[in-house]
């Protein structure tokens, strides 16, 4: 099958599209080694179970995600350095050829069967620092919408432009302006506070 990680990522890839198929609960492990043409045996020298699959799929986004939060460790909220996150989260998020995305989409398709992984509950609480840098406390509602959507445009952009006539970097490009036109409102709407 070749390396050990590039058959990591087979089986990795291989799970994601048949729990988007077929939802995670209704996958087996069996069918993951049928689709790769191996033994269950050989699939369980990699992943032991399902959840195995998905938290090494989850600790890969936060890796990426990690490198967002250190680089953010030392900065000041200035428009520039919020929208430099903006930019650097997009890069994140896109780095891994859309596997994020399907994973993101199968976390929202899947919440009560996956609702218990710890890493995806870490990845909640990066975001959430996120959000908070953008954002000042106590910021009106609008105004934290805004700061919570602009990141939320970075993963549902794709899907939401899924059937556009355009290529992966035309649309993730679209999905960043999007994000950063909602930065650009923070501190009042366009239509005036009301």
């Amino acid at each position: 099958m070749g390396t050990r990680s590039d058959t990591r990522e087979k089986i990795q890839d291989v799970a994601l599209e048949l729990f988007g198929e077929q939802g995670y609960d209704k996958t087996s492990l069996r069918e993951i080694a049928e689709h790769l043409g191996v033994t269950k045996a050989a699939l369980y020298y990699h992943f032991k179970t399902k959840e195995e699959i998905i938290s090494s799929l989850l600790q890969a986004t936060g890796e990426r995600m990690d490198v967002v939060a250190a680089w953010l460790a030392d900065k000041q909220p200035t428009p520039e350095t919020r929208a430099e996150l903006l930019r650097r989260y997009a890069a994140a998020v896109v780095s891994d050829s859309g596997r994020h995305f399907r994973l993101m989409r199968l976390m929202q398709e899947n919440q009560p069967a996956l609702r218990e992984l710890a890493a995806g509950m870490r990845g909640q609480e990066r975001l959430k620092v996120f959000f908070e840098f953008l954002v000042e406390p106590g910021a009106p509602l609008a105004d934290q919408l805004r700061a919570r959507l602009s990141f939320m445009v970075l993963h549902m952009g794709m899907f939401a432009l899924k059937e556009a006539d355009a290529t992966q970097d035309e649309k993730q490009a679209a999905a960043l302006e999007v994000s950063l036109g909602l930065l650009d409102q923070l501190g009042g709407s366009v239509l005036g506070a009301q």
